[in-house]
């Protein structure tokens, strides 16, 4: 732990972290700004207040799709420090455009900023994790990831929050101020070329054949379709979480929103720990040994929170705050449950992505994340339906937590296959 606290107080880790949570937590301002601005503000009907949010969160998704494995070849064969420059420069105006449709409320501009902010994230993915491994030593590379992973986490929470609090005009100057944060911390990473052995390579602009040749020569090896599958899991399973908090609060709990943000809190700071804590227990090696187990855990924890909601009995004819929710003892459980949760999922799933960017060539480690990133959002997106199909076929929002502890299982069996082969 303290090994991995030190690397926030050296150059070749410390900009890089600062640049990396300064996106996460743009990104949320920037999305959550979006939609409390077109929820409150310029629509009134439930049903385009909830087409919009699931807009908005399709469109910065979709670029995951389209280009990651463009980013990805970009990445390993030119100086990532270089391209985060570019990138993190990038951000700047596209959050002028995107504060301009806050300022006008025009929901075009207002989309394309979201669209945009997920193509720079998309190019920024790679490159964040590939560097890792080429200016920490091996023994510190989870800790660095482990660092990176909880920084994320914790700035998507503070980002959310400060996006739907805050004023949409005084939105616009967090975005572009932290956005101009972002390309000065960025000038300080050190240099990261590409490796010298790296034979320059011409980049498939075509997106799609691009995409099923990365994601095909990629998980035709073992041990990365094995990291890759329970990584996608993870993400899976936190989606359906995003989804479910809202109206499981709400209409299973009958609690108010301040509940809800409290619970997306939780998950963010319970993933922030694991992933911290895991690194501790490994001692900086990198190995999956204990994500299996903790994948378990987690699931046990889904189980008995499902348990928790689907018997909680203190639903009144008003919405109970977060004092109110606190009193019974049922509610301190359930809030245990959701910290147990995360905090098994932070530890199940950063050793994963450590594994990733140390057991290939530092020449491919960046098309490695980038085909992580693929297979992810496929995943993300999957999950997201299959609850939609789950909802509209009458199962209860509660209920379908037990489709999320039978995929902890799947998980953990994944993750076992991947200790055995490679640990």
């Amino acid at each position: 732990m303290q090994t991995s606290i030190r690397l926030l107080g050296q150059r070749r880790f410390l900009p890089l972290f600062i640049t990396q949570f300064l996106n996460a937590f743009n990104d949320s301002i920037f999305k959550m700004a979006v939609v409390v601005l077109a929820t409150y503000t310029i629509y009134n009907d439930p049903k385009v207040e909830a087409f919009f949010s699931q807009m908005v969160g399709g469109l910065f998704i979709l670029p995951f799709f389209l280009l990651s494995a463009i980013a990805g070849q970009l990445a390993d064969s030119h100086d990532k420090t270089a391209m985060a420059r570019i990138i993190k420069t990038a951000e700047i105006f596209i959050m002028f455009a995107g504060g301009l449709g806050i300022w006008l409320q025009n929901i075009p501009l207002m989309l394309f900023g979201v669209f945009a902010m997920g193509v720079h994230s998309t190019f920024f993915g790679p490159i964040k994790y590939a560097i890792l491994p080429q200016h920490l030593d091996k023994d510190h590379v989870l800790g660095g990831t482990g660092l990176v992973e909880a920084g994320t986490y914790v700035a998507i929470l503070l980002g959310t929050v400060i996006g739907g609090w805050i004023h949409p005009h005084w939105a616009i100057v967090a975005v572009v101020s932290v956005a101009i944060c972002g390309r000065i911390s960025a000038q300080f990473m050190p240099p990261a070329p590409s490796a010298p052995e790296t034979k320059p390579e011409r980049v498939d602009w075509n997106i799609f054949r691009a995409s099923w040749v990365l994601v095909r020569d990629t998980l035709h090896i073992p041990r990365l379709y094995l990291a890759i599958i329970a990584i996608s899991f993870f993400w899976a399973i936190g989606t359906v979480f995003a989804a479910q908090f809202p109206p499981m609060v709400k209409n299973a709990l009958g609690a108010d929103q301040t509940v809800a943000t409290g619970f997306t809190a939780l998950f963010s700071i319970g993933v922030a720990l694991g992933s911290i804590a895991v690194n501790r227990l490994l001692d900086g090696k990198v190995s999956a040994r204990y994500s299996p187990v903790s994948v378990i855990v987690m699931g046990l924890f889904v189980l008995d929170l499902w348990w928790g909601v689907t018997h909680w009995t203190h639903k009144g004819p008003e919405l109970m705050d977060w004092q109110q929710f606190l009193a019974p003892v049922e509610g301190k459980r359930i809030v245990c449950d959701l910290l147990g949760i995360s905090l098994a999922g932070g530890m199940f799933v950063v050793p994963l992505y450590a594994f990733l960017t140390t057991t290939v060539d530092k020449s491919e480690t960046a098309r490695t994340i980038a085909a992580n990133n693929i297979v992810n959002s496929a995943f993300m997106v999957a999950a997201a339906g299959i609850l939609a199909g789950l909802t509209a076929v009458g199962v209860t929002v509660e209920d379908t937590l037990l489709s999320v502890a039978a995929s902890c299982l799947v998980s953990a069996w994944i993750a076992q296959q991947l200790h055995k082969a490679c640990d």
